[in-house]
């Protein structure tokens, strides 16, 4: 008779684990990430860049997985990317999230562990958008961190800025 091992898997053996379930909360400078088990146990949680290079430097690790994130303005790019490297990517709206969006405790862990728990029982819950083609979103080279890019989301930024103060 087999002896069964209690002792914890390694970072490589958890990555085998068949039919993972992800949630992404993203973040301008850093974002978070949860992986769930096929039973719906958190097996890793951890943070990485919100860069292109980020992105491929964790998930193209993983195996084919169900990735869920919010709608934002890294989600376009994001979500492309994950595609190309063979996930299963859903975008929530984010108004439709309710448990997040309401949610009095703001945590972008917890965010992460909602996103991966909801897209493990029911996609549908998450409310999925289809963003459009990075040639309809951005005419250029479709790099999100091109300076043309930064540009345009300083300047958004600088008058939502100024209409604020102007308003109140």
């Amino acid at each position: 008779m087999r002896k069964i091992s209690t002792v914890a898997k390694s970072g490589n053996e958890i990555l085998k684990e068949p039919k993972l379930t992800i949630g992404l909360d993203l973040g301008d400078r850093s974002s978070h990430y949860c992986i769930l088990d096929e039973a719906g146990k958190v097996i890793l949680e951890h943070n990485l860049p919100t860069t292109p290079k980020g992105v491929q430097q964790i998930f193209s690790r993983i195996p084919r997985s169900r990735i869920a994130l919010e709608t934002g303005t890294h989600s376009p790019w994001v979500s492309r990317q994950l595609t190309q490297l063979g996930h299963e990517v859903i975008v929530a709206h984010a108004r439709n999230v309710r448990l997040i969006g309401e949610s009095s405790r703001k945590d972008d862990q917890l965010d992460a562990r909602t996103l991966a728990r909801l897209a493990r029982i029911d996609p549908e819950l998450l409310g999925p958008v289809r963003h459009r083609s990075a040639k309809s979103t951005n005419p250029s080279d479709g790099d999100p961190c091109s300076s043309s890019t930064r540009q345009r989301t300083h300047g958004a930024s600088e008058c939502c800025t100024r209409v604020d103060e102007i308003v109140w």
